[in-house]
């Protein structure tokens, strides 16, 4: 799959008709942010006022005066420049696919994409890393338009391998960072939860503002698997063969508690928990979680 296909036009006009460049990348994204400053602060001119004394006159609009002959300052309103990091699970179980369409890590960069294009846009910087048992790769947040290229060419070249330490991974990464910042990490988690779960807590406490992407197979959701069927552990390799039948309902159980233990902590902790799995389509997926946000905000 080619980096252009990871950003399809259609999944741009749908961001577009929710109007998130404006309004949800500067106000949705931002609610619920600590109130500690952030850096990098810019001006946009909203609306005007009558001039009273004590206004600057810089910012009388000789404009509005030349067609009114009345006095009219520009009233600015500050917007707030926040950096964002996307933190991606590079580890075997992320190339697993049942149907050979999209694996997690194919399904986990078209979302990428679509943040980095909608932060790019509103000018906010964004950032890359990569991990597996520690962080591989990482790009410094920029805010220019080729940062969409750089992401996406960097993540078309990467094949999920090997072992996973989510939570090392996410330690490393707060030791990173140096300002308040927007934290989205992709991953299926499939590793030990309580690890996983106090390294987000220690971001979250760190003053970051941190989005759970949790993408799963649509089979290991569904679990669509009938008679006696052998499964293979990704990344140790260890096989395991079981009569599918009489195992379904104990799987779907032990799945459903395993997302619900994910949004419950991840409620209690103010961080956002998004559940998926690649039979939704990755555009819906986010236009309607942006949406909900923003309607919360």
């Amino acid at each position: 799959m080619n980096t252009e296909q990871y950003l399809k036009p259609e999944v741009i006009q749908q961001i577009k008709r929710l109007d998130l460049r404006a309004q949800f990348i500067v106000k949705g994204f931002l609610q619920g942010m600590h109130a500690s400053p952030f850096h990098g602060f810019s001006v946009e001119f909203s609306e005007h006022r009558k001039y009273t004394p004590g206004d600057d006159p810089k910012d009388i609009d000789w404009l509005a005066y030349a067609k009114t002959d009345r006095y009219y300052v520009k009233k600015f309103e500050a917007e707030t420049n926040i950096t964002g990091y996307l933190a991606m699970d590079l580890s075997a179980s992320m190339a697993y696919t049942y149907r050979e369409e999209l694996t997690k890590f194919d399904y986990a960069i078209c979302l990428a994409a679509a943040l980095t294009y909608l932060m790019v846009h509103q000018n906010d910087p964004v950032g890359l890393v990569t991990f597996g048992k520690e962080i591989t790769r990482s790009l410094k947040p920029r805010s220019k338009r080729q940062q969409i290229g750089n992401i996406l060419s960097l993540l078309a070249k990467l094949k999920p391998e090997g072992e996973t330490d989510i939570a090392h991974s996410l330690t490393q990464l707060a030791a990173m960072l140096r300002h308040a910042s927007l934290v989205m990490v992709f991953s299926d988690l499939l590793t030990d939860t309580e690890p996983v779960i106090a390294a987000l807590r220690r971001l979250r406490h760190g003053g970051h503002d941190v989005i759970l992407f949790h993408v799963l197979d649509a089979a290991e959701v569904g679990f669509p698997f009938r008679g006696l069927v052998e499964f293979q552990e990704p990344e140790t390799g260890e096989k395991l063969q079981i009569d599918a039948d009489g195992f379904r309902s104990d799987y779907q159980e032990e799945i459903a508690a395993f997302r619900e233990t994910y949004r419950r902590e991840c409620f209690q902790s103010g961080i956002d928990y998004v559940p998926l799995d690649t039979s939704m389509p990755f555009d819906r997926a986010l236009t309607e979680y942006l949406a909900t946000r923003r309607q919360r905000g």
